[in-house]
């Protein structure tokens, strides 16, 4: 991992929340931190599922902004401060024969439309991508990247040399940990053993006891870390699992549409009909939902950069209400919805599923439209 630095070094307590800020912001500011830390790309996945194009390396500056919960312009502006760095790590600005080649081949093969033809497109590898967690202030996304990546060092740190933990999110056990072997030496072992001793002695009592109370302060933290990396790694009802909107940008649209049906079932529905394709009326699956409202859904795979606008709502609200007498209408999208879309839907009976909502979705949430 090369340089190290005594802010990472010695994690404190969690509950001192003012010495955990200060080693997060030494990973802001200091560029040798970020460097130490830049092969843990996998760090991002487990934070959130960071949807990539078609190559399997890179995202598009929009894709950037949909991770970390930002507006492109505060990824500009981010990589305008920052350009230097960023491009050691894997930012690129494509132009000319280059540009045109990689839309060829990643842009227009499951992404949908996209814009008209442009003079250049900047995308980041995920080693630019976490470089960019490293480095964005405002966002919560970005916070957790670098809480997580603080305590995974610290692990790591606290390893013994000559018996590495490997630290895999599926293979190994609480008990392999070696925070927990030590937390259950010191509280099986160790102060049992100061117990005794001051028990039994009289001249150095009062040593003994401020030693003890130290061990047992060691010990707290040690569970407390314990347990703040099991949630970390544990599965979250609050957080889907890696890869989900990757996979959904993967799809094909027909695929898509079997997604979205598996959702509908899960959460209870029944008589799911696909009928996406030609002479659909502009509604792709039909389904009842436990307490037998009749359900119309428009899905649409557009790519993250693209939004869903308020013609498309208004289309879709007369197939749905007019041709199907739907009394639950949803419209799923890969992708954001203007601001206008969304005022439209609210009008006519539409709810919206946007990217955000169907991550959580997918990684398990129940949609409330169908209860």
């Amino acid at each position: 991992m090369g340089h190290r630095s005594s802010a990472l070094a010695a994690r404190p307590d969690h509950e001192q929340t003012g010495q955990n800020v200060i080693n997060e912001a030494a990973l802001l500011e200091s560029k040798t931190l970020r460097d130490s830390a830049l092969e843990r790309t996998d760090v991002l996945d487990r934070v959130k599922a960071l949807s990539l194009l078609p190559d399997g390396m890179h995202v598009t500056t929009a894709m950037v902004a949909a991770y970390f919960g930002v507006t492109v312009e505060v990824v500009r502006q981010l990589v305008k401060r920052h350009r230097e760095e960023l491009e050691v790590n894997g930012l690129a600005v494509l132009r000319g024969a280059d540009l045109r080649k990689f839309e060829s081949d990643n842009m227009s093969l499951s992404l949908g439309s996209y814009p008209q033809a442009r003079r250049s497109l900047t995308i980041y590898s995920r080693r630019a991508v976490l470089n960019i967690a490293m480095l964005l202030r405002d966002s919560d996304v970005a916070r957790q990247v670098r809480t997580y990546l603080l305590d995974m060092e610290y692990l790591a740190r606290t390893q013994p040399v000559d018996n590495p933990v490997h630290r895999d999110a599926a293979s190994p056990s609480l008990d392999d940990r070696i925070d927990q072997r030590l937390s259950y030496v010191l509280g099986k072992t160790v102060v049992p053993m100061f117990n005794a001793l001051i028990e039994t002695s009289s001249e150095h009592r009062r040593e003994l006891i401020a030693l003890r109370s130290g061990v047992q302060r060691i010990e707290r933290r040690l569970q407390q870390h314990n347990a703040r990396l099991q949630r970390l790694e544990g599965p979250r009802e609050d957080r889907p699992l890696a890869g989900v909107m990757a996979s959904m940008d993967a799809m094909n649209g027909r695929e898509f549409e079997e997604h979205v049906a598996q959702l509908l079932r899960r959460d209870g529905c029944t008589a799911v009909v696909l009928r996406g394709g030609h002479g659909d009326r502009g509604v792709d699956i039909t389904a009842r939902t436990a307490d037998g409202r009749h359900v119309a859904v428009q899905c649409k795979r557009f790519a993250p950069y693209v939004s869903v606008t308020s013609p498309d709502v208004q289309k879709f609200i007369g197939s749905a209400k007019v041709l199907y007498k739907a009394d639950v209408a949803l419209y799923v999208a890969t992708c954001p919805f203007t601001r206008d879309a969304m005022n439209v839907a609210a009008d006519g009976g539409v709810t919206p599923v946007d990217r955000s909502l169907l991550e959580a979705w997918s990684g398990g949430t129940e949609l409330s439209a169908l209860s």
